[in-house]
């Protein structure tokens, strides 16, 4: 029997995640024994399950435990995809905050209050987001502060602010400030006409200056009382803050590739039927499209049921695939930024709270279309590292090379110096040969590009 405790899973002594025999569990401590009981009996579980807005468990043999502060040992429903607020589009973080508000609203309807509005308490399942940490729910007790407001202003009003004010890059500070991008950070980075909002100037500029004055005075919690109505009088203006936060995903190099390439109708039609037959052969339970762009071929794979992580570098091209997921009620894709050269590490505390991409794999099977020249050519990476990196996270590997033939890379060229006599279709197969096995090739019709179906040799 194995037991072990998720290295992410140690902040909240409410209790823990572990995994038994490859299964995960969550163990409540004693400690929070009330809030758990309130949570189940109060009605709100029910209500929160019944809405789709917490991820649903059951409770199991309390003999799983791993420590002796056990109350309960719960199995939650498991996500097929771990990913992280700085892994998300802007209508991402947006939903995640409007669900978490929601969760807030309803839980005080039912005697209880969020305690913990952490952006990684939320994940994506069937394109929308949902709670997954069942203790963070505590009883309310009429008077009593928010604890989770700074939380909640630093996770998701603040990076929120900065893309539609600012840079839709800003999101990446999430990336370095695993609590939350800092209040005054965010107040600095602003531009002044944030403040002519109120919520913005509350929110986020005074409450800013509310943590510098008195971040040096002794402040007695208890001493400061806030009444129901004014406590969700702050909750209301938050969601009022959300909802009006906008960014319009504008043309880009990558967004708008599609309407500027050089596939014929042909030849993009011949390319899906390719991917198609390849996915026949292969039958995977989940692919990585890696450089999805806006998504047109993962949903070859996601429209026949297959678990689909879209990943894109730009922007733009994710969130224009997450409103399209949305809009045609897409379940079985999952919309993700992700810079290949620069791939989600692993952060936190001893380098193990959040785990890097590569530690979320390997996946079934792995896309790599009108990528690989762009790894290469533009970021000067060898075909021995692309194909050292692909052994890591797929078993199958759909690929195609576009050689120097392609306008396409012509185009990447126009403006440098050939220092790339090793990019050859033979060299191509060479390196990932060394790796893969080519189980099939075709050439694209209307181009010199050909696609491979690839599967990872056994060491």
């Amino acid at each position: 029997m194995i037991k072990a405790k998720l290295p992410s899973s140690f902040r909240d002594p409410s209790g823990f995640l572990f995994f038994r025999n490859g299964s995960l569990y969550r163990q409540v401590n004693t400690i929070y024994k009330k809030n758990y009981d309130c949570l189940i009996d109060s009605g709100l579980y029910k209500a929160l399950i019944d809405a789709e807005l917490l991820i649903p468990h059951q409770e199991v043999n309390i003999n799983y435990a791993i420590s002796d502060k056990v109350y309960k040992i719960i199995k939650p429903e498991l996500i097929p995809f771990i990913s992280y607020p700085y892994e998300w589009c802007f209508s991402q973080l947006k939903n995640a905050a409007l669900t978490t508000l929601k969760i807030q609203k309803t839980a005080l309807n039912f005697g209880m209050s969020l305690k913990d509005c952490s952006a990684y308490n939320i994940q994506f399942k069937k394109s929308c987001p949902i709670f997954i940490d069942t203790l963070s729910f505590e009883k309310y007790n009429e008077g009593q502060l928010w604890v989770a407001y700074r939380q909640f202003c630093q996770h998701f009003l603040a990076p929120l602010a900065l893309m539609s004010y600012k840079d839709i890059r800003l999101n990446q500070l999430l990336r370095i400030y695993i609590d939350g991008v800092p209040l005054d950070l965010t107040s600095s980075l602003l531009p002044n006409r944030s403040r002519f909002r109120f919520s913005i100037l509350s929110h986020i500029h005074l409450h800013a200056k509310s943590q510098k004055y008195f971040s040096n005075k002794s402040v007695t919690v208890n001493s400061r009382k806030i009444s129901r109505s004014s406590f969700i009088g702050i909750v209301n203006s938050l969601e009022a803050a959300v909802r009006k936060l906008k960014w319009q995903p504008k043309g880009t190099e990558w967004a708008d590739y599609y309407q500027d390439t050089n596939y014929t109708s042909e030849a993009l039609r011949h390319k899906k039927q390719i991917i198609t037959e390849f996915l026949d052969v292969v039958k995977p339970k989940n692919v990585w499209d890696l450089g999805a762009n806006t998504g047109i071929f993962s949903r070859i794979a996601s429209n026949r049921g297959i678990q689909t992580i879209s990943f894109d570098i730009d922007p733009a091209a994710v969130e224009k695939n997450y409103l399209d997921c949305l809009k045609k009620n897409e379940i079985n894709i999952l919309p993700l930024l992700l810079d290949l050269t620069n791939p989600s590490s692993c952060i936190g505390w001893e380098n193990q709270e959040r785990v890097s991409l590569l530690e979320r794999g390997p996946s079934d099977t792995a896309f790599a279309l009108a990528l690989i020249h762009h790894l290469a050519i533009s970021n000067n990476l060898p075909l021995s590292k692309i194909s050292n990196f692909f052994k890591k996270n797929c078993n199958y590997l759909i690929i195609e090379f576009v050689p120097k033939s392609d306008t396409q890379v012509q185009r990447l060229l126009s403006g440098r110096k050939d220092i790339f006599p090793d990019y050859t279709q033979d060299s191509f197969e060479n390196e990932f040969g060394q790796y893969f096995e080519i189980k099939n090739s075709m050439k694209i019709k209307d181009t010199d590009r050909i696609l491979y179906l690839m599967q990872r040799r056994k060491v």
